[in-house]
This record gives structure tokens, sequence and C-alpha cells, in this order.
């Protein structure tokens, strides 16, 4: 006797649908490792663009978490724990090989500085997850509360990779290379709203304007002549948009004062 539409629904879903969200976050953590990896032998165009495939597989698998419905708690704590590896140990160090082991050419104490730079960024990524995993039923999901740890990585991924690209040595940038890395180590432990581009709800929420459209196919084009100066460019926009947003606000309100 064929079964009733209730008995299908009640039927267990395949374990390998469930495996497949989690498969992109192994692979955007395996992209991280990757990247630490190839620092430390110092092939560091190779270690960028594994943390941006990171962030790449990092907005796939909650998205096919989403459709498929196999959303869980173990995919949640999964997600977290990779997001530490590939946006913040990964950056930190891919950073650390690059520019920061330079600063003991300046001195021991100056050489301390260096690594413990790398480590602020670190410990900062990883209390930004734990902060936004303790708030992610709370807040307004129009904005993200300080600079989200993909984004940091892509900034400082793409500051190496430019550099790197354009003959510039981490030694001779040591300088900025440090304060970049503190700087976004910073912003991620903020309290400065961005914006996650994810709109409201409702049947109009997906809707963007035309220039949209056109912004986006500049920026492909863009990206396929000049892939580092265009996500330098991008990622250094959308880090100052926070603080820029936050001293219009204030200004606003001194204004209305």
């Amino acid at each position: 006797m064929e079964p009733n539409a209730h008995d299908r629904d009640d039927r267990p879903r395949s374990r390998s649908i469930y495996l497949l969200p989690n498969l992109f976050t192994t692979g955007g953590l395996f992209a991280g490792f990757f990247a630490i990896i190839a620092a430390s032998q110092g092939r560091f165009t190779a270690a960028c663009v594994a943390i941006f495939v990171a962030g790449i597989l990092d907005g796939i698998d909650g998205r096919v978490a989403r459709l498929t419905n196999t959303q869980s708690e173990f995919g949640v704590q999964y997600d977290s724990l990779a997001d530490l590896v590939s946006f913040g140990m990964a950056p930190a160090l891919v950073m650390y090989h690059w520019a920061l082991m330079s600063m003991r050419m300046d001195g021991d104490t100056l050489g301390k500085i260096g690594w413990l730079a790398a480590f602020l960024y670190a410990a900062c990524a990883a209390l930004r997850l734990a902060r936004f995993n303790s708030q992610v039923g709370i807040v307004d999901k129009r904005w993200f509360i300080g600079l989200a740890s993909p984004a940091a990585a892509g900034l400082m991924a793409s500051f190496v990779w430019t550099c790197h690209e354009f003959g510039w040595s981490g030694e001779e940038l040591r300088y900025g290379a440090l304060a970049l890395t503190v700087v976004a180590g910073l912003l991620m432990v903020s309290r400065i709203r961005y914006n996650s581009f994810k709109g409201g709800s409702g049947p109009k929420s997906d809707r963007v304007p035309f220039f949209a459209l056109l912004i986006a196919v500049a920026v492909l084009i863009a990206l396929w002549i000049e892939p580092p100066v265009t996500l330098l460019v991008a990622a250094t926009l959308y880090a100052l948009s926070g603080p820029l947003l936050w001293f219009r606000r204030r200004k606003q309100q001194d204004s209305a004062a």
C-alpha cells in the first residue's frame, strides 16, 4: 500500500543532506589552514587567495543549510570554530610572516610588539565571534555590531596581496602593517555598526535599485582586471563606512540637541 503524505513527511532525511553544509564549512576550514601553511613558506599570494576562498565558502554554507532546511546547532558551532581559523588565525599569521616578524629588526621590544599585534587580532576575532553567537537572536539583522571577521580578514589579506603583487616587501611596510592589524582587530570588537546588506523582511526585501546592478557589474570587471587592488579598495571602504556613519549620526544628534 502506498504511504500517505503524512508518512512521507515523517520520513527521516538522508544524512548526506545534513552533511552538505558542513562540507562547505570544512572546505573553508581547509582554506584557512592552507593559508597558514602557505604564509609560513613565503607563498603570500596563495595564502591571501585561500583566505578569500574561505570567505566565499563561509557565505555558501549557511545558504545551503537554509535552502536544504538542514540548520543545526552543531553546524553553527562548527562554523564559528572554522571562522576562527580562517578569519582569525590565518590573517594574523599571514600578516606576521609577511611583515610583523620584521619588527624584531628594530629591537627585542618591537619584535615582541609585532607578534603581540598578531595575537591581538586573533583574540579580537575570537571575541567578535563569541559576541555574535551570544547576540544572534536579539540584534537587528540589518547591522553588524563591530566589523565582521570575514571583512576584517579580507582587509588584511587584500593589503598583503596588493603590496606583494606590486613588489612592496613587508619589511618596508612593517609599521603600516602593524597599524592595520591593530585597527582591524579593534574594529571587530568595537560597538560601531556596519551594514550587513541583509535588508529587512517582506516581499520587497530582496529588491535593489538598478544602479546597484551596474555597480556590481563594474566591480566584477575590476576584479577581472586587478583582483587584489579591487578587493583592497572594497574592504577599505567597507571598514571606513562604520566609523563614518557613526560620526555622521553623532553630528546629527549634536545638531538636534
